[in-house]
């Protein structure tokens, strides 16, 4: 199989902020924006607001009638890429966020035809917003989920803003995106992209 890079790749965001639309979310802005820095590289896809959704608490793939997670895991396994978008709260991830890890550790035992977890080959990023402190500490939190459910992470894998400490200015407040944080968000839209594709290329090996 050849992959170049004009290979067309698919993304989903899931915004984990803590509320629902059509209320105003940095971390859903954060995301859009990602997801149109991953645009620049070939990458379509959409952006998921998971408290617009009904995703029960559990560890399994269907957590029973009204469940709205299979449907956002069929999404998840038709794309090469998934962006987590999470807030900070009180020093860690949303406890959407965290539902959204606990349910993704159903894939743990969801396999293919060699034995391979099904989010092999799937590259992961995170986005993170607060007036507080706390992004590397967030982003290593995901990060670490990630991986052990079978995401990739490319170097730079995390882009963010954070505001001054005990203030309430959010990102979406901010008059125009800092340079720092798009220049970040470019790196990870391409290191993503780039590893979306190799791995496209080059599967992982069966154990």
């Amino acid at each position: 199989m050849t992959t170049t890079e004009t290979t067309p790749l698919r993304a989903v965001a899931l915004v984990c902020t803590l509320s629902p639309s059509p209320a105003a979310s940095s971390s859903q802005l954060l995301a859009e924006q990602t997801m149109a820095a991953l645009g620049e590289h070939g990458v379509t896809g959409k952006v998921i607001r998971i408290a617009d959704h009904d995703v029960r608490p559990g560890v399994q793939t269907d957590m029973g009638e009204g469940d709205a997670w299979p449907g956002i895991r069929d999404t998840i396994l038709g794309a090469d890429i998934l962006v987590l978008s999470t807030p900070i709260w009180l020093g860690h991830p949303s406890s959407i966020a965290q539902r959204v890890m606990e349910r993704l550790d159903a894939e743990i035992s969801e396999t293919d035809d060699e034995g391979r977890p099904l989010t092999y080959g799937k590259v992961a990023a995170v986005c993170v917003v607060g007036n507080e402190d706390g992004a590397h500490k967030v982003s290593a939190d995901l990060f670490q989920g990630l991986n052990d459910v079978g995401f990739s992470l490319a170097p730079n894998a995390v882009t963010y803003w954070v505001g001054e400490a005990m203030q309430g200015t959010d990102y979406q407040d901010l008059d125009k995106t800092p340079e720092a944080t798009s220049a970040t968000t470019a790196t990870l839209a391409a290191n993503t992209a780039h590893l979306a594709r190799q791995l496209k290329a080059s599967p992982y090996p069966s154990s």
